[in-house]
């Protein structure tokens, strides 16, 4: 038998946050008391993930942001990730006549 006092009543009573914003990934889901992101599962190094929620790593995984470092990745592997080199000057060939 269930107590009658758990249902809709109870539920107006709710007014207190269990999770504020988060500082890494700034969702309303870093809990107060356990004081864990419930999205991205701050502050444990690694970003929490789970391969349930495929939709979800989807929608977060690497290239669905700006990429600042690793959008340059490719075309500095392309030259040898070269680096403080100056070009070499060219020499017209001189045309005899």
């Amino acid at each position: 038998i269930r107590p009658i006092f758990l249902g809709t009543s109870s539920f107006g009573k709710r007014h207190t946050k269990s999770h504020t914003l988060c500082r890494r990934c700034g969702n309303r889901a870093f809990h107060k008391q356990h004081k864990t992101c419930a999205s991205c599962g701050y502050p444990s190094a690694k970003i929490r993930s789970y391969n349930w929620g495929l939709k979800a790593k989807r929608r977060k995984t690497t290239g669905t942001g700006r990429m600042r470092y690793l959008k340059d990745v490719p075309r500095r592997f392309k030259n040898g990730f070269r680096h403080n080199t100056v070009a070499k000057k060219r020499v017209q060939a001189k045309t005899e006549a």
